[in-house]
């Protein structure tokens, strides 16, 4: 195993393996219908709802935290 291991060195891998390429099948496009009556919701896409609703999530989160630190049911160390 070790005995030929300088000349395996001084080859590249890339001589020794050649790719064997196989023809590739064109992708299908799947195209999605948009319904031209439909209207974005708040007009907004996706990406901003979906951002939007992280915010309010952390923003109550934190003030429910706060909320129970000021009441006195959670204590901080």
């Amino acid at each position: 195993m070790l005995d030929d291991l300088r000349n395996s060195a001084s080859r590249s891998f890339q001589e020794e393996e050649e790719p064997q390429q196989q023809p590739q099948k064109p992708r299908e496009v799947i195209r999605i219908r948009k319904d031209p009556n439909r209207k974005p919701f708040l007009g907004m896409t996706p990406e901003q709802r979906f951002l939007l609703s992280l915010m309010l999530f952390m923003m109550v989160s934190v003030m429910g935290a706060l909320l129970l630190v000021l009441t006195g049911k959670v204590f901080i160390f």
